[in-house]
């Protein structure tokens, strides 16, 4: 088991990890706001990127420290599933789809709604920065793999913001300010972290928790947006090769 270590370098390094989350939320406004041509292979990219660390790194670590079963299956595995059908009950209800993807339909409706949305992937983002924390009290290789993951999907996320908050009227005070809001959450997530210590099973279920939600953001989310506009066989590429960095990178800390 693992021995409470009190804040030290690694847990105020998962701070410093959380600026790229920042900067990438940000890159992703940016490109919300000029679009290349080369936006789906960033995505297929983070695609793959964060299907290496969920098969790669956070299921077996979380299946190691939870420890546990219910009803004759693991906990970490129960809490896999509850993240992944989580992330897809959160998306159908709070995040407007066509929206997400530039659909034309939202178009008319109250800035409210928008607002709401943005503001659920807000919540999702400082999620996404106690996970970062959260790795990096299991290890510095662990906190490295997760932190790739989160960079990776939040160029997405804050793309996705800053698309929610515009399709619906917002003025763009408000659209700059969610988006803002957006990049600065990892960061509050992972210092979060520095006032507590998780105990090693509840950290485990959380990883298992937080693996499926990513899960879902790849299979459900990135991946077909990735593929949706540019069906390329450079796409699937670049995702294969965020698999292989990752597989490289657990093998290499291992």
């Amino acid at each position: 088991m693992r021995e409470p270590l009190p804040i030290g370098y690694e847990e105020h390094m998962a701070v410093f990890v959380a600026l790229g989350a920042f900067l990438m939320t940000l890159a992703g406004g940016w490109a919300a706001h000029r679009v290349t041509d080369r936006r789906h292979l960033v995505l297929g990219l983070a695609g793959g990127l964060m299907l290496g660390v969920v098969g790669l790194e956070l299921l077996p670590e979380s299946l190691e420290a939870a420890g546990t079963e219910v009803y004759g299956v693991p906990a970490a595995l129960l809490l896999f599933v509850t993240g992944f059908l989580l992330a897809h009950l959160m998306e159908h209800l709070l995040v407007p789809r066509q929206a997400a993807h530039g659909g034309e339909e939202a178009i008319g409706r109250s800035p409210e709604v928008g607002l709401t949305a943005a503001a659920a992937m807000v919540g999702h983002s400082a999620m996404d920065g106690v996970a970062i924390g959260a790795a990096f009290q299991v290890g510095g290789g662990m906190g490295a793999a997760v932190a790739v993951a989160v960079i990776a999907h939040d160029f997405a996320d804050g793309f996705n913001t800053y698309t929610l908050t515009s399709v619906y009227g917002n003025t763009r005070r408000r659209v700059l300010l969610m988006l803002c809001a957006d990049a600065v959450a990892p960061v509050a997530g992972a210092a979060s972290t520095l006032f507590f210590t998780i105990p090693e099973p509840l950290l485990g279920g959380y990883l298992g928790l937080f693996g499926g939600a990513l899960l879902y953001l790849a299979a459900a989310e990135i991946l077909p947006e990735a593929h949706h506009v540019h069906p390329a066989r450079s796409t699937l590429l670049c995702t294969i090769a965020g698999v292989l960095f990752i597989w490289l990178v657990v093998g290499t800390i291992h």
